[in-house]
């Protein structure tokens, strides 16, 4: 090991991105060299990616330039994507040039999980960057103009959207809450548009408080989202879906928010995986790799039942707090903290001024909720970026 240590940041979402601004804080000048990796050059916030998806806010508002977040006297900026992860070699392979770490924290984010449903790949769209939400849409918007032109081909209005967890959820209010606009826009009556929830499991929101997932199925049933629940996707078409038993779903717009796994990379490195994500240790390190750390969708962190915690931005962000405190410990010979998730609860937005929420085991719902969930994102930028982003960003949570 070098007299600098090196340590080598792969990914700027919640987890990587934290990880480095309390680097920046804790460590002294020459006590390490930290270099983040990200293939954009901006941090953006999965949490808000429903709203410009739907149409209802710019993608802009749901990113911050990572400039902005970094002092770049202490940490290095890479804007690259990652090829390759050596872990024999302490190398990791950029598309355009090398790095070598002495500590390596890994964050570069999850894959659709599709299930092997046949055709989810090819033809249906995913919630999961900017560019992605930005195509989303685009697309929306695209039918309705279609429509115009061949009014007889409904399935152009008809919108599938798979998966009922929290993204498919809060996707849909947002859809619904767009419909009117777009209808006013295009001139096209609002009872031809259909929007399809559809779930495998028996319920919405898996694991939710069921009081709430009522109370969130109704509100969203009164905006016009029809619910397909206990109703797994058996395939995907250009055409649309097939369900259950065979029944056919004609429709130009299938996006699916059914889950993620982790990424192909941390399965080509050679780590033992589940799903493509490490199942770390107790300091979120990987087993038999005592520099390499796993934050975010690339890691599994197992409750006191034994099941897995959610791949959540809470989570996350938990994480890349304590992953750099274990770094400046290792660097400075102190013992290492174990990694706890402390639950602060959870909060779903259900469309304009409706959300539910479990909060310090307290239940929340409509306006109040909806309060909620704004102080929550409030919150994560003032974390990451001070007053001055949260006065610049926050009006638009």
């Amino acid at each position: 090991m070098s007299s600098i240590p090196k340590i080598v940041i792969l990914g700027a979402g919640y987890g990587g991105v934290m990880t480095a601004l309390r680097l920046q804080k804790m460590l002294n000048y020459n006590e390490a060299d930290v270099t983040l990796v990200n293939k954009h050059d901006y941090h953006y916030f999965t949490t808000h990616l429903h709203m410009p998806a739907a149409g209802t806010d710019s993608p802009e508002n749901a990113r911050v330039s990572i400039s902005k977040l970094i002092d770049e006297f202490k940490i290095d900026f890479v804007k690259s994507t990652v090829v390759q992860i050596r872990p024999q070699d302490r190398k990791v392979i950029l598309e355009d040039g090398t790095l070598s770490y002495d500590y390596l924290v890994i964050g570069i984010g999850g894959e659709p999980e599709t299930f092997g449903i046949p055709g989810l790949m090819e033809y249906a769209l995913t919630i999961r960057s900017i560019n992605s939400v930005r195509l989303i849409r685009e697309h929306i918007e695209y039918q309705f103009a279609k429509f115009k032109r061949e009014p007889h081909r409904t399935d152009y209005l008809t919108f599938v959207v798979g998966g009922a967890g929290f993204t498919g959820i809060e996707f849909v209010g947002e859809l619904a809450d767009r419909v009117p606009q777009l209808c006013r826009e295009f001139d096209v009556d609002p009872q031809l548009v259909k929007i399809i929830n559809i779930e495998a499991a028996p319920t919405a929101l898996p694991g939710f408080d069921p009081e709430l997932v009522e109370y969130a199925m109704e509100v969203l049933r009164r905006k016009g989202v029809t619910f397909r629940i206990g109703t797994p996707i058996k395939e995907c078409r250009p055409d649309g879906v097939i369900v259950g038993d065979g029944e056919e779903i004609k429709a130009q717009t299938v996006i699916w928010t059914g889950g993620i796994r982790g990424n192909r990379l941390i399965e080509e490195a050679g780590f033992e995986t589940i799903r493509g994500r490490v199942k770390v240790d107790e300091y979120l390190r990987v087993p038999g790799h005592d520099n390499i750390y796993v934050v975010g969708d690339n890691s599994i962190v197992f409750n006191e039942e034994g099941r897995p915690y959610p791949p959540t931005a809470q989570i996350a962000i938990q994480q890349g707090i304590a992953v750099a405190h274990n770094l400046v410990a290792s660097i400075r010979n102190q013992a290492l903290k174990k990694f706890e998730f402390k639950s602060k609860g959870t909060v779903a937005s259900l469309g304009k001024g409706e959300a539910i929420g479990l909060v310090f085991g307290k239940k929340y719902k409509g306006w109040t909720a909806a309060q909620l969930k704004k102080l929550i994102d409030l919150r994560y930028l003032f974390i990451i970026g001070g007053i001055p982003l949260v006065l610049r960003k926050g009006k638009f949570f």
